[in-house]
């Protein structure tokens, strides 16, 4: 009887064993698996960046050394006039005080015409785009015949070079034998031909109108995909609700496409902050159409002052940099504000 009961007591203590050996089995194999699930992540990571370092490296050696080297000319008198060495002259080109009298880029009233240009026709222009290319794209959203082909020619502006652009506009804007002045005499809204890119007060207005035709379709492209995203149930719920077509628009649509909207408005505000080729074919050297990128190529190419013009495109740099980091700071208030109302 006592055996029996000595044999059932070691029974019951090797399945006791027993079990706790495979609890503590599983208890090892789950920390493991969380051990493996926690390093995953830094596994993904290292991936990450190893695939990212090639393209960095080329963005670097593409970008990094032309922007060093323009910070390091801007610190010197470097000049195109001749082969001597360049001297380091601190900030002079950027602000100087010598006789009672300031000079540098940041002194010059030419660099503050050309800041001031610059940044009214990157606001006129965005701005005309955005509202162009939203309308432009409920359009080309709607079901009509040959909207295919109307989608097509609406792209050509962008497609063609900003160059050709440029001078076919030119061509078609003199005041001489331009086919623009041509059919405004003869339709009787002007009574001498104008000057469009001549007259200063006329053309900045023509520089923003020919900008505004030639980047629109950007613009309507992206709103477009946008708007081919919205689902048409929720347009269907909205007219069961008794919504008209504005408040549909205004409550539903911008909304929906707001993030698409405001994607196409950072990067042509980018492009337009540099903007440089239209300008310089369309009114070549002309002060009142200026823009920061052509005080920079004048002080360096026409005046050959190498050191003046390469701290002008630093201040280009740092001014588009800091334009960056507001539009950055504010999509993030926006975005937050967004996620605080839902």
């Amino acid at each position: 009887m006592h055996a029996v009961q000595r044999l059932g007591g070691g029974d019951v203590l090797q399945r006791l064993c027993d079990g706790h050996a495979v609890q503590k089995s599983g208890d090892d194999m789950q920390s493991k698996g969380s051990m493996m699930h926690a390093s995953r992540p830094h596994r993904d990571a290292i991936t990450a960046w190893t695939l990212v370092a090639p393209l960095l490296l080329a963005l670097i050696l593409a970008a990094g050394w032309p922007l060093a080297r323009s910070l390091w000319l801007s610190l010197t008198d470097a000049s195109l006039a001749g082969t001597r060495a360049a001297n380091f002259v601190g900030l002079s080109n950027y602000l100087a005080h010598a006789d009672g009298i300031w000079y540098g880029v940041l002194a010059d009233p030419d660099w503050w015409r050309a800041v001031v240009n610059t940044l009214l026709f990157t606001a006129t222009s965005v701005a005309a785009e955005a509202v162009l290319g939203v309308g432009i794209a409920l359009v080309l959203n709607a079901q009509f015949p040959g909207r295919a082909l109307v989608r097509a020619a609406v792209l050509v502006p962008w497609a063609v070079p900003t160059i050709v652009s440029a001078k076919m506009w030119s061509w078609m804007l003199n005041d001489q034998f331009g086919i623009v002045n041509d059919l405004l005499l003869h339709v009787g809204l002007i009574h001498t031909p104008l000057a469009w890119t001549a007259d200063p007060l006329l053309s900045m207005v023509t520089v923003v109108i020919v900008d505004v035709w030639k980047t629109t379709p950007f613009v309507t492209l992206l709103v477009l995909a946008a708007l081919q995203m919205i689902p048409h149930s929720v347009y269907e719920a909205a007219r069961v609700d008794g919504a008209s077509p504005l408040q549909q628009f205004w409550h539903l649509t911008l909304p929906l496409i707001g993030p698409a909207l405001w994607v196409a408005v950072v990067f042509r505000a980018l492009d337009a902050l540099r903007v440089f080729d239209l300008i310089y074919v369309l009114t070549p050297n002309s002060p009142d159409t200026m823009s920061m990128s052509s005080y920079a190529r004048q002080q360096a190419i026409e005046f050959q002052d190498l050191g003046y013009g390469s701290a002008a495109s630093t201040l280009l740099f740092f001014v588009i940099a800091l334009a960056i980091v507001v539009i950055l700071v504010a999509g993030r208030v926006r975005l937050t504000q967004q996620a605080v109302s839902q």
